[in-house]
């Protein structure tokens, strides 16, 4: 396995990232992993080496580039910290829908420039919690290319009232779906998950939703709600999406 750190042009800066593949000759799909609200860190680019290591060509950004350089929070960070938490914010804050649109258009582009990607193949991208809002608007800002979406611990964000909802967003795109929703998230919002298939089945998009039996957070290695059975469970399930839509 190859590992990398690259810097991707973006229309508003430059995105540092890393990039994974497979050691030697050949190619293979593409997979873009958006990060949680806390960045990209060790945490994630141990499940970009893991993707890779499965057959896959992997870009595992900084979705905060705009604002700092990943890491974006020290080994004393503290979530539950007020101001710390506020940081975040501000950094998720600057991230425009049509900002998040054309990384992702940028992010797919970069990998589909590597003489390692099969471009014969579609593309994957998995987000974690607010990751997966944006896995979404990446499916319908890139419909041509991205063919599976992966979204672990989302939130219940997927499905607002607002006119930019993510899940107004399912018909726009052309993939199949696998949604890994937090036990505690469901208790807060239960209907969410029907409204999401719903607009799944309105849509006609395949799409898997299922409340895993775990605390959001839970699919992320370090963190206090990381839950290594269900986060297993969530890996298998998401190698099935892959292995169906992208042919890895």
């Amino acid at each position: 396995m190859v590992e990398k750190d690259v810097a991707v042009k973006t229309p508003d800066g430059t995105c540092d990232a890393v990039l994974y593949h497979p050691a030697g000759a050949g190619s293979w799909p593409a997979v873009l992993i958006w990060p949680d609200i806390m960045g990209l860190r060790p945490a994630f680019r141990d499940m970009g080496r893991r993707l890779a290591g499965q057959g896959y060509v992997v870009l595992v950004v900084n979705p905060f580039y705009r604002s700092a350089k990943a890491p974006v929070i020290g080994d004393n960070f503290d979530f539950s910290n007020p101001e710390q938490r506020a940081r975040l914010t501000g950094y998720r804050n600057a991230m425009s829908d049509e900002g998040v649109d054309k990384d992702a258009q940028a992010y797919v582009a970069f990998l589909d420039a590597q003489p390692q990607t099969n471009k014969v193949r579609k593309v994957g991208v998995q987000g974690y919690c607010m990751g997966g809002t944006l896995s979404f608007r990446t499916a319908a800002a890139v419909p041509d290319r991205v063919a599976a979406v992966g979204s672990f611990h989302g939130g219940n964000g997927l499905v607002t009232k607002n006119p930019n909802g993510p899940h107004l967003l399912i018909e726009k795109a052309n993939a199949g779906y696998l949604v890994a929703h937090a036990q505690n998230d469901d208790a807060q919002n239960p209907q969410m998950k029907e409204e999401l298939k719903a607009a799944f089945n309105s849509a006609g998009r395949s799409a898997t939703v299922e409340v895993y039996q775990a605390n959001h957070g839970w699919c992320v290695k370090g963190g206090q709600a990381y839950h290594e059975a269900e986060a297993e469970r969530a890996w298998a399930a998401l190698n099935v999406l892959y292995g169906r839509m992208l042919g890895g």
